[in-house]
């Protein structure tokens, strides 16, 4: 595997200088650019191929979440910051992982295994997709939950359950799955079918169904409500 390119954006001389020797203990890691503040940081990207992207999120002229958010091909993105505070938005803008400064050689190798394991992961998906049909997908997600990515294939889901800023993947194999994650971007990249949002906090896998009971359906031992929004479409889709 060729060497994964590390972009730095970070207005902190000291910080920059860290990472940069962190990233030089890990063989396969290979700085690309060092930049002080994100408008650098763009030209870099318009001509550099990033794996990896480590992002301060406070700095002058343009924060790191904002600069996230106006990317549209986007790497694996780890923040680093000294405020705790940011990290549920970065997860709901799907970054890899978090650094807390002050932090250790041993945790950022952790939060670049993750990225690694990712990389890895949606390269191997990509070389399996027929190249004739670009609509296709791989017949599972990638899930990050507590510090690992989990495969989860979608015949292997029963339903997903929405928990404030979590989702709950119940599965037949793995038992429960949390991740920080919206239930309105996991629908996005999920098939239909098999899967069907019923309720403002449910998706199913309608292939799970065992029953319709009123405005239920049977999903083993759970049962899971049918919004009156959804009942019409969700009658025609699974029955």
């Amino acid at each position: 595997m060729n060497p994964l390119k590390c972009l730095i954006v970070e207005d902190e001389e000291l910080a920059r200088d860290l990472l940069e020797k962190f990233i030089g203990k890990l063989p396969h890691l290979e700085i690309v650019g060092k930049c002080e503040n994100p408008l650098l940081a763009m030209e870099v990207l318009q001509r550099e191929k990033v794996d990896i992207l480590f992002l301060d999120i406070q700095m002058p002229e343009l924060t790191g979440v904002e600069f996230l958010k106006i990317l549209s091909d986007k790497p694996e993105v780890i923040f680093t910051t000294a405020y705790p505070s940011y990290a549920l938005e970065g997860y709901q803008l799907d970054i890899t992982d978090y650094l807390l400064k002050p932090f250790s050689f041993e945790r950022f190798a952790q939060a670049v295994q993750k990225a690694s394991d990712l990389i890895r992961l949606k390269t191997n998906a990509a070389q399996r997709i027929p190249t004739a049909d670009p609509t296709s997908t791989p017949p599972y997600l990638l899930v990050n939950s507590e510090h690992k990515v989990i495969k989860i294939k979608h015949s292997d889901i029963r339903y997903i359950e929405a928990m404030r800023e979590y989702v709950a993947y119940h599965t037949h194999s793995q038992g429960r799955i949390l991740s920080l994650m919206s239930l309105k971007k996991l629908e996005a990249n999920l098939p239909d079918p098999p899967f069907v949002r019923i309720h403002k906090s449910y998706i199913i896998n309608v292939d799970a169904v065992g029953a319709l009971e009123g405005n239920m359906v049977h999903i083993g031992k759970d049962r899971i409500p049918i919004g009156a929004s959804f009942k019409e479409a969700v009658m025609e889709k699974i029955f």
